[in-house]
């Protein structure tokens, strides 16, 4: 089944409350939640504060995404704060076991998330503690970005992986795809293996620019695009 999740990265900041509310009744599955430390990316966005005031908003999964180093500390304050999911980058963590065992033990899924250039060896020792892999389709640090087109193939390999792992152990694990993700490049997405999408600007800015308060046309195409798949 194909989940979208809606990067609030590309909301009105101004009214987050609203916009989160609006994109969870226009049919979003999942609200992406990037938070970002302005070091591990040239980035400052929003912490575990932010995730504690939508947390009763909505019953949809919050689906933290951590571009910060160190994470461990972090993993217990979004666990705390509300969040369902918590992924981050292999380079942010001394110990990667560790961090992935950190956030299950904390009550949340686990993620591990792959800029464009790094490589899916850090999955070899850890795929029984994953429960989603996050392939960045750009590099991470600000939205509205193209989609990389040779991450494509890094989602075929990516899937591999998780189908012979799934066959072996019989785990499920999600593949999810961020960065660039539009209506007329999500099918070609789907087909290389992803099967949860993050959408920002594709969703907020197109959205928003039909009705501030509704995104029901645009994350229906979005379906309607998967649905030719």
């Amino acid at each position: 089944m194909y989940l979208i999740a809606a990067s609030i990265l590309s909301s009105d900041f101004a009214r987050l409350g609203e916009e989160v509310v609006d994109v969870v009744a226009s049919g979003a599955d999942w609200i992406h939640f990037d938070a970002m430390d302005n070091h591990y990316v040239p980035n400052l966005t929003i912490g575990p504060v932010v995730c504690r005031a939508i947390r009763p908003l909505i019953r949809a999964t919050i689906d933290v995404h951590l571009m910060a180093r160190p994470v461990d500390r972090l993993i217990g304050d979004f666990a705390e704060a509300g969040a369902n999911l918590v992924s981050f980058h292999p380079e942010a963590s001394e110990h990667v076991d560790r961090s992935l065992s950190l956030i299950r033990e904390s009550g949340c899924q686990a993620g591990l998330v792959f800029n464009p250039a790094t490589p899916l060896c850090h999955l070899d020792h850890v795929m029984d503690k994953l429960d989603l892999i996050l392939l960045m389709g750009v590099n991470p640090g600000f939205g509205g970005q193209k989609f990389i087109p040779s991450t494509l193939a890094k989602l075929k390999e990516a899937r591999a992986r998780v189908q012979a792992h799934e066959r072996e152990t019989g785990q499920r694990i999600r593949l999810e795809i961020d960065g660039g993700v539009k209506v007329d490049n999500i099918a070609a997405i789907a087909r290389a293996g992803a099967d949860t999408f993050v959408a920002g600007s594709a969703i907020y800015g197109a959205g928003r620019e039909a009705d501030p308060h509704r995104y029901d046309s645009v994350i229906a195409a979005l379906r309607a695009a998967l649905s030719e798949e």
